[in-house]
């Protein structure tokens, strides 16, 4: 791959359009072990009212939601394709995101395809590259906490010695 410059996929206004805009998200890659990156993030959105589908040939059900082998089963309208696979799946995975439509193209991090951005903007998807939902969805909409969760708390006093 050769260099490319990511800062046009990483635009902070953009990022909160498709948090905004997005509901249903397909997860290319989402693992069913809970250790996995993917599989937090996917809990994450849930619990934060996104529609999560997985895309994963290999399971049949993840955070209890049936998984499909590829986009192209995918039986619901997607706004947001998220990807957990290498960076040279990305071409591939592009072609299906636009093939069914989907509204935005996220690559988390690590995934750094710039043939894979091209498609999907060619085919009228927005791209975001070189980023995690979940980081993004808590930096935007305010909900930050160490546990990646919404702790419904908000309190001025300090804990510990002062």
């Amino acid at each position: 791959m050769t260099t490319m410059d990511l800062n046009r996929y990483q635009d902070p206004s953009t990022i909160q359009r498709v948090l905004h805009a997005g509901r249903t998200i397909a997860i290319v890659g989402l693992s069913n072990n809970e250790l996995r990156a993917s599989y937090f993030v996917g809990y994450y959105l849930k619990r934060h009212g996104y529609r999560v589908i997985p895309v994963n040939p290999r399971e049949t059900t993840i955070l209890g939601e049936t998984s499909y082998p590829s986009l192209l089963d995918v039986p619901v309208p997607v706004d947001i394709v998220n990807v957990f696979r290498a960076p040279n799946a990305l071409p591939a995975i592009a072609r299906e995101a636009v093939a069914i439509g989907a509204g935005t193209l996220w690559c988390q991090f690590g995934v750094i395809n710039a043939e894979g951005g091209r498609i999907a903007e060619d085919g009228g998807a927005t791209v975001v590259m070189d980023r995690c939902l979940k980081i993004e969805h808590a930096r935007y909409l305010g909900r930050m906490h160490w546990l990646g969760f919404n702790t419904q708390r908000i309190t001025s006093v300090r804990t510990g010695l002062q």
